[in-house]
């Protein structure tokens, strides 16, 4: 019956186009689901998934065309991800030890996994060498236990990092190179020649990338146009590497390492790249590989087990040796050699690109550089690296946590710090972006809060076209965020004026932090925050930044920090270093405190404690609001940061006076941000008299400015019939 109305003809392989990239979609949607209840490593479990389907499987799919570009374009992905998701400030921390730690690694992975090939495995001197550069390679799969633990601070993890680094591109370059011999020719100048092409691309993409790349972030802000951009540039990487000679992935390896300081960790395009790349490129490819692997020849006897038990036992034992040789020299105790191992020696990315790319080189002789049982061995030794790296991680990190909590308990006082809320007031559609993405910036990730988006409808007139506005307003905020995988509260609020609406609601959802932009004066009378901004300063102790961007906010590549005396007393004070450190940590810039002698003593002493220490320079001053001095050094991609401090604070001084007219005079053509730190809680603010219960005044004075206004306005209806 079902044939009268559908043409079923079933064969295996599947070859119809459209049937193969249905059940790679399946599989890449149902997969995880399984494969976390069985706790096998997701890049494990698409490769076994790519077993089972293959030829040497189920032979359920063909490995067309299809499988051969994904792969390609997976494997480059791989590649341009490690590299853009390496925290360089983390490297750069720990940069000696890191450095030390690379090479070490290196030596003794290379060196235990060149002499197991040569004398246990009988392989030739160029197999043998491309699986040292294998075996000293490692991918931190692991690093997801790590943040979620919020220890990426601990020194074991810093060096590991900058470990990783050295490693992978020592491997990547030894693995470049051994490919090139079987590219071209071998003769005497063949080296030489190879060695300038490679150092000279690697300068052009170290040195011409970044600007090619800093220019269009500039200029073009659309999303879609930046992902195809950052596509573009990968591919370019990896095509001009290919075209002298060498292998594309070292091409985009080193296009994610340039690419890394201008895309910032928590932003929108980051998500896009992870997003595309883990949904359909990377899955691709891996189900692709598995499809080449021929699992049952571990089971038939002969060479592939041993080769596989060989290769398992020799990455896990040199990783090891390599940790221990670390803890000896740097002192470490045992649980930070835990935490290197664990780190460490998971084998994914790096490895599975030299193993395919040695498999697909034919010698002279007819035979593959890296053969089947090679191949099939490598699959069981990635399996057996990831679960060994998660448990050792886990452990290491439970540890650590535990220890850290035992700390903190003991340090604890009673007052128990509020969590982390920012609100921002959204009310120009065209300051949203950098608003929200400023935000994302200074959150912290590790409490996974929503952002709240607030906008205010007064009783104005046009009441129902402003409330459309404000929705279009929330739900662009609310856009922006989830591209970056956060959430927006939209939080839509009646009220006589806008200052006390965002005040009122500040309390409500228990900000701890206030995001605004800065007022656009419109008459020279006005003054240069506005009543607006000076309302909501004088009636919330919050932290407050006031932002201004004149180019995206992604773009800013340093930040200057002028800092008045006594901002150290402030209660705040930690907090807004803290927040620009992650600012400038997200968008890997300098920065750069401007502050007196006495001021500049504490702001070392609290900027060493975060992650972002290595980017942090510090200059003295004789006046903190010497601001010609900073406007010497700006340019259209800095940004300027003056903190400043309300009437009732600690190191107010009369000459914040004076504040308004210098931004205007120096910074009127600059990106700015105006931060007032966080003053006492609420409660312990002293009411005054004149106003017991801290309304805002300024609604009054609003009120009666708009009244004289339209008073002297002329009719536009008179004009209209005139």
């Amino acid at each position: 019956m079902l044939t009268v109305f559908f043409d079923i003809n079933i064969s295996l392989p599947i070859t119809d186009p459209t049937w193969i990239f249905f059940l790679v979609l399946t599989i890449i949607l149902f997969a995880p689901m399984v494969l976390e209840r069985l706790h096998i490593p997701h890049i494990i479990g698409m490769i076994l998934a790519g077993v089972a389907i293959g030829e040497y499987g189920f032979n359920i799919l063909e490995r067309d065309s299809s499988f051969e570009l994904f792969g390609e374009v997976g494997l480059y992905y791989i590649m341009f991800l490690a590299g853009l998701e390496m925290n360089m400030e983390d490297f750069k921390k720990n940069k000696s030890k890191g450095i030390i730690f690379g090479l070490l690694s290196f030596a003794i992975r290379f060196g235990i996994g060149m002499w197991s090939c040569l004398k246990l495995l009988n392989f030739g001197l160029t197999t043998s060498i491309l699986m040292g550069c294998m075996y000293a390679s490692h991918t931190l799969i692991s690093y997801p236990i790590i943040s979620r633990y919020g220890l990426s601070r601990l020194r074991s993890v810093n060096i590991t990092i900058g470990g990783t680094i050295i490693v992978d591109t020592l491997a990547l370059i030894g693995l470049a190179i051994i490919s090139g011999m079987y590219k071209g020719d071998t003769s005497s100048m063949f080296w030489v020649i190879m060695g300038v092409k490679v150092v000279l691309l690697t300068a052009f993409i170290i040195f011409v990338f970044p600007i090619i790349a800093r220019k269009f972030f500039l200029n073009y802000s659309d999303n879609i146009m930046q992902f195809v951009f950052v596509l573009a540039m990968v591919f370019l990487g990896a095509g001009l590497m290919q075209f002298v000679g060498m292998e594309g992935i070292l091409g985009a390896f080193l296009t994610g390492l340039v690419l890394n300081r201008l895309i910032p960790h928590v932003s929108p395009l980051m998500s896009r790249l992870e997003f595309v790349g883990n949904a359909i490129f990377i899955p691709y490819f891996l189900i692709g590989v598995g499809m080449m692997i021929d699992i049952n020849a571990l089971f038939t006897g002969g060479q592939t087990l041993k080769v596989a038990l060989i290769m398992t036992a020799v990455a896990i034992g040199s990783k090891w040796i390599g940790a221990l040789v670390t803890q000896k020299i740097f002192g470490m105790t045992s649980n930070e050699r835990r935490m290197v191992f664990g780190l460490s020696s998971a084998s994914a990315a790096a490895t599975l690109a030299a193993v395919l790319v040695g498999h697909q080189i034919v010698m002279e002789n007819g035979e593959r550089l890296i053969n089947d049982d090679v191949l099939n061995g490598t699959v069981v030794m990635i399996l057996f690296t990831c679960i060994v790296s998660s448990l050792a991680t886990e452990r290491s990190a439970r540890k650590f946590a535990l220890e850290e909590k035992l700390q903190f308990s003991s340090n604890k006082g009673d007052n128990e710090e509020v969590p982390e809320q920012i609100l921002i007031p959204i009310a120009n559609p065209d300051t949203i972006d950098n608003l929200i993405n400023l935000a994302l910036m200074i959150r912290d990730r590790k409490l996974k809060r929503p952002l709240i988006a607030l906008n205010i409808i007064t009783d104005n007139k046009n009441i129902q076209e402003r409330k459309q506005q404000g929705e279009r307003n929330l739900e662009k905020a609310a856009k922006i965020a989830a591209s970056a995988d956060v959430k927006v509260t939209p939080v839509s609020r009646y009220d006589l004026n806008v200052a006390s609406g965002i005040i009122h609601s500040a309390e409500e959802y228990n900000a701890t932090n206030l995001v605004i932009g800065l007022h656009h004066k419109a008459k020279i009378i006005d003054s240069f925050f506005g009543n607006l901004t000076e309302g909501i300063l004088k009636g919330t102790c919050k932290e407050v930044m006031i932002a201004r961007y004149l180019v995206p906010s992604t773009s800013i590549n340093k930040i200057h920090v002028a800092v008045p005396p006594q901002a150290e007393y402030e209660t705040g004070f930690v907090k807004w270093i803290d927040h620009l450190s992650r600012m400038s940590s997200q968008l890997g810039c300098q920065i750069v405190y401007y502050a007196e002698v006495g001021t500049l003593k504490y702001l070392k002493e609290v900027v060493a404690q975060f992650s972002a220490c290595s980017l942090a320079t510090f200059e003295e001053m004789t006046f903190w609001n010497d601001f010609y001095r900073i406007k010497e050094r700006m340019q259209q991609t800095h940004l300027v940061v003056i903190v400043c401090a309300r009437r009732s604070s600690i190191s107010y001084d009369t000459s914040f006076e004076r504040i308004p007219s210098l931004l205007s005079k120096f910074f009127q053509d600059n990106n700015m941000v105006v931060l007032y730190p966080e003053q006492l809680h609420q409660e312990e603010l002293h009411r005054s008299f004149s106003d017991p219960l801290r309304h805002n005044e300024y609604q009054h004075y609003d009120k009666a400015r708009e009244w004289v206004t339209d008073l002297f306005k002329p009719d536009d209806n008179i004009a209209n019939k005139k």
